[in-house]
């Protein structure tokens, strides 16, 4: 691997590059930076169902647990403008810090919905995030942005993957880290139709900041 795979989101410290994601027993999912400026990895304006070429990992490893808390629905509605609602899950390790969030969010009046995931630095960008609800078929997320704590991936969501999480039981995330072993985290997904389906637990008088 060289580092040309990498440029999309090149480091500020070389020396600090590429600690393991989701964490080997013992360590901690990604705290090192391994990318530290912001880059816009895509374009996004793509499918998310659109083929990804399968990168060619060299195994799998088992991650750290990550605790899960609940389902909730947050909407936003910023003066006159339409409401925009967002239903999430976080995920943390042991140590409080927060390993993976994510995000359905929806605006009112858009016939589409967006899924979105903040996971930790120090990943194989090119490969994207493999999601799979149950025993389903899996579902390619691009990243698209990174910071100096933090890698997005995001686009647009398939109204069926919508429709298997909402009757699923959980939902696996595969992302692949910088040794190209690909890793895996399963959200519960028992919660996630109420929550998606009901009231949200708040409203907000401000705009979503995505």
């Amino acid at each position: 691997m060289t580092a040309r795979h990498f440029a999309n989101c090149a480091p500020l410290l070389l020396s600090s590059i590429l600690s393991i994601v989701f964490s080997a027993p013992g360590e901690v999912v990604g705290l090192t930076p391994a990318f530290g400026q912001p880059a816009a990895l895509r374009d996004t304006t793509s499918s998310a169902a659109t083929e990804t070429p399968e990168i060619g990992r060299r195994g799998q490893r088992l991650g750290r647990e990550i605790k899960y808390g609940d389902w909730q629905k947050f909407c936003f509605k910023p003066g006159g403008a339409k409401m925009t609602c967002r239903t999430t899950i976080s995920g943390n390790w042991d140590t409080g810090q927060q390993a993976v969030r994510l995000d359905l969010i929806e605006r009112e009046g858009e016939g589409s919905a967006r899924l979105q995931l903040f996971l930790p630095v120090g990943l194989y960008l090119p490969a994207g995030v493999k999601l799979t609800v149950d025993q389903g078929a899996p579902y390619s997320i691009p990243y698209t942005w990174c910071l100096t704590n933090t890698c997005i991936a995001g686009d647009v969501a398939d109204p069926g993957t919508i429709r298997e999480m909402e009757a699923g039981e959980k939902l696996a995330v595969e992302v692949i880290d910088s040794n190209v072993l690909s890793v895996t985290t399963s959200l519960p997904l028992n919660q996630f139709s109420s929550a998606h389906r009901g009231a949200p637990s708040r409203i907000f008088d401000q705009a979503l900041d995505e």
